[in-house]
């Protein structure tokens, strides 16, 4: 378990028992100080972009370490969907590759802006999940996926139930086919460790607003191969350009690093607060973290068994979020947040989402409060 150093970087823990980090993470004293920073140098130097620039390839760094990637291969953007538009400008659909295949378990962005490349000529797919609900067998891909095949996009977890996708035979019949592989890891980045070129997706998606403890308004993306692979992406801005600060109207010259898929102006304030939220995650370091929630998904999948609830996310696809399943789910999540115990609900059921600076105090809490409640949880 951590520290309570650790703990007390948090001060919404010494009141409340946080399960939201699937929704929104905690704010820490270092992203409050880095936000301090920030207003004091807006209100005392103004337009400082030296130091604005400065984070946003801090960011850039820094995620790629979190990835295990080159920092050229990560692009940093001000979210998940500026990022996929850019992406998607960079494919075309005139070919015989139209297809596009989605999932059940995605987020609504990247379904969205998948579902709009109809306009452009593609044909979107998605593999189903089963009756259950949680599980999208294998043999949805190997039916879906063939020599017409672009892109397959898939979520490393299931913001709705907390499965954890096995990408790797995913990928391996994506690549025998020639289609790329565009992975969401929103919901996965920052609760174990991940190297995304062992992984070997063509591309990643993320952001700074929930297990990497920054702030809304900064994502990025991986690309691999990004020097050499060929994409030019159409939608542009000037920091996209191989020197945004040549201020050049006359050509269009884009980076030859995947920073060509970032956009305008950055989030400079964003960016201080995710540089401040990825240096105290890498700081505890990702063993540590996977260690602690592993920890305390185990005490609340045993507090679950022994109370006779219904677990939702299967046991062997767990991660750092559990569903529950509740009979009325809005309600009991009302009645939690009235007893100090944050978290959301997703389709009946309720997200137990815990992270590195969850404890056993906080679990015997939300257990408690639970055990109050009863009766708007199902039983098994």
């Amino acid at each position: 378990m951590i520290t309570t150093d650790t703990r007390d970087q948090f001060p919404i823990l010494a009141e409340k028992a946080y399960f939201n980090a699937c929704s929104y993470g905690p704010m820490s004293l270092a992203v409050k100080a880095a936000i301090e920073m920030y207003i004091e140098i807006r209100m005392t130097e103004g337009a400082r972009w030296d130091i604005y620039c400065e984070k946003l390839e801090n960011v850039r760094e820094l995620v790629a370490t979190l990835l295990c990637c080159p920092s050229d291969d990560v692009s940093v953007s001000t979210s998940v969907s500026e990022s996929l538009n850019a992406l998607m400008t960079a494919i075309d659909f005139d070919g015989d590759r139209r297809k596009i295949v989605v999932t059940d378990f995605d987020f609504p962005t990247t379904s969205q802006i998948m579902l709009v490349q109809r306009e452009r000529g593609a044909e979107v797919v998605r593999a189903q999940a089963d009756a259950t609900g949680r599980k999208i067998p294998i043999s949805e891909f190997e039916r879906l996926i063939d020599e017409e095949t672009q892109l397959v996009v898939i979520p490393l977890v299931c913001y709705r139930n907390g499965v954890w996708l096995d990408i790797e035979p995913i990928v391996k019949l994506a690549h025998a086919k020639g289609a790329k592989v565009l992975l969401d890891a929103y919901q996965g980045l920052g609760t174990r460790p991940f190297d995304v070129c062992q992984s070997n997706v063509d591309f990643l998606v993320g952001g700074c607003t929930k297990y990497l403890i920054g702030t809304s308004g900064v994502g990025f993306m991986y690309v691999r191969n990004s020097t050499s692979n060929g994409l030019a992406p159409t939608r542009t801005g000037w920091f996209a350009q191989q020197d945004p600060h040549a201020m050049d109207i006359y050509h269009h010259l884009p980076h030859a690093t995947a920073r060509r898929f970032e956009s305008g102006t950055p989030n400079a304030c964003g960016l201080f607060a995710a540089e401040a939220g990825l240096k105290l995650l890498l700081d505890v370091g990702m063993e540590t973290v996977a260690d602690n929630i592993k920890q305390i998904t185990a005490l609340i999948i045993e507090a679950v068994d022994k109370n006779g609830w219904k677990l939702v996310t299967p046991r062997d696809k767990a991660g750092a979020m559990l569903a529950v399943q509740s009979t009325d789910a809005p309600t009991l999540v009302q009645k939690l947040n009235e007893k100090d115990i944050i978290l959301t609900e997703r389709d009946g059921n309720i997200r137990i989402a815990s992270h590195f600076y969850n404890n056993a105090d906080d679990v015997e809490k939300l257990v408690s409060a639970l055990k109050g409640e009863s009766n708007l949880l199902v039983k098994v």
